[in-house]
């Protein structure tokens, strides 16, 4: 598992409860990601193209992030040999403070430990996707 840290920025305001970016597709097309409850705290951003730039959304402590892309037309893709899906954190857009992706699979996991407000943005990638940060409970 993948462990980032990114040094505290000053305290910034936001409502720590469940964050969505974007309407969710419709039932038939929703990937694994989408169909789960979305807890307190989490933050899910989903997307049908990318480049795309989301946030900011106010990130505290140490989250577990899962990306899901998917190709409603073509079920069967081999996300494989397709482009890496890249996804970094940043502070303002177009400004990287943290790498948190860069993946040629279906799926992902990372683990990120942040504190302030950050923008996701997903670079690359050829097909909609969903991330979702997790807040880890200790």
């Amino acid at each position: 598992m993948l462990m980032l840290t990114l040094g505290a920025v000053a305290a910034c305001g936001g409502n720590p409860s469940a964050q969505r970016a974007d309407p969710p597709p419709s039932a038939a097309a929703r990937p694994a990601l989408l169909r789960e409850a979305t807890g307190a705290g989490e933050v899910v951003v989903r997307g049908e193209t990318s480049p795309k730039t989301a946030g900011p959304y106010p990130l505290h402590g140490t989250y577990n992030v899962r990306f899901q892309q998917y190709a409603p037309e073509a079920p069967e893709t081999d996300f494989t040999s397709q482009t890496p899906f890249v996804v970094d954190l940043e502070r303002s857009p177009g400004t990287p403070a943290m790498h948190v992706f860069k993946d040629a699979a279906e799926t992902g996991r990372s683990t990120v430990t942040v504190d302030g407000r950050m923008y996701v943005d997903v670079s690359f990638g050829d097909f909609p996707f969903v991330i979702r940060f997790t807040p880890v409970r200790r």
